[in-house]
């Protein structure tokens, strides 16, 4: 598989290429937000580790860029900043999950293969081809997702979190059994990233986020999608 990263700091690249090499991918690393535009529209890339302090033009813009022309390569993004606001301003702009500096290589190639394996994944999991709640409809052959027949915009992490809700047919999901189908990792290496993408779900599927019909919450748990 073909990756590519973006870092400008010399050191961390290095660290990043030596450790994504040493599990035979294949990695091409740039040092600023117009060479990786660049990169990816002419190649094919699996998935892409993009820093958010870059030179010039930003990770941010980087990323919108990337989405704007099409390109849904999955995007793991490498921040310094903790704070929640950046995180949801990542996921925004179409990233599918982050790694907060300083961080270890084990650490990086867990979340990177776990984006690789949501990649992968048959679409059509059962051979329906679309299946209903409410206004939502799903589309799992194309990945898509509607409400009230217009095109909803999902970050790949997104629907998978709706998937995983939907799938359970009302069931409760907890946070821990979401982070580890979703995320592929324990619940212990990032607080708040399920709650975080709750509420980017609630805003784009629920007519009234603040007071949800369809996405609930159930408390000290986790939660559960009623149709």
């Amino acid at each position: 598989m073909r990756l590519l990263v973006v870092e400008d700091e010399p050191k961390l690249a290095e660290f990043i290429h030596r450790g994504l090499v040493e599990e035979t991918f294949t990695v091409d690393v740039v040092r600023n937000g117009e060479d990786a535009l660049d990169r990816a529209a002419r190649t094919a890339y699996d998935l892409v580790v993009l820093d958010l302090m870059l030179p010039g033009m930003d990770g941010y813009r980087v990323l919108r860029s990337l989405r704007a022309e099409g390109i849904d390569t999955p995007v793991l993004i490498l921040t310094a900043r903790g704070e929640e606001s950046d995180k949801v301003m990542g996921f925004r702009h179409g990233a599918d999950d982050y790694v907060t500096k300083p961080f270890g290589v084990l650490e990086l190639l867990a979340r990177v293969e776990a984006l690789l394996r949501r990649a992968r994944r048959d679409a059509p999991a059962n051979g329906r081809v679309a299946e209903r709640f409410g206004e939502i409809t799903i589309e799992r052959a194309s990945r898509l997702v509607l409400r009230e027949g217009e095109t909803v915009s999902l970050a790949p992490l997104e629907y998978d979190l709706l998937l995983a809700l939907f799938d359970r047919r009302g069931a409760v999901a907890t946070r821990h059994d979401l982070l580890r189908e979703v995320w592929g990792h324990q619940a212990a290496v990032v607080s708040r990233t399920v709650d975080t993408h709750i509420l980017e779900l609630r805003k784009k599927l629920e007519r009234d986020p603040a007071r949800p019909r369809h996405i609930l919450t159930v408390r000290k748990t986790g939660y559960r999608l009623q149709a």
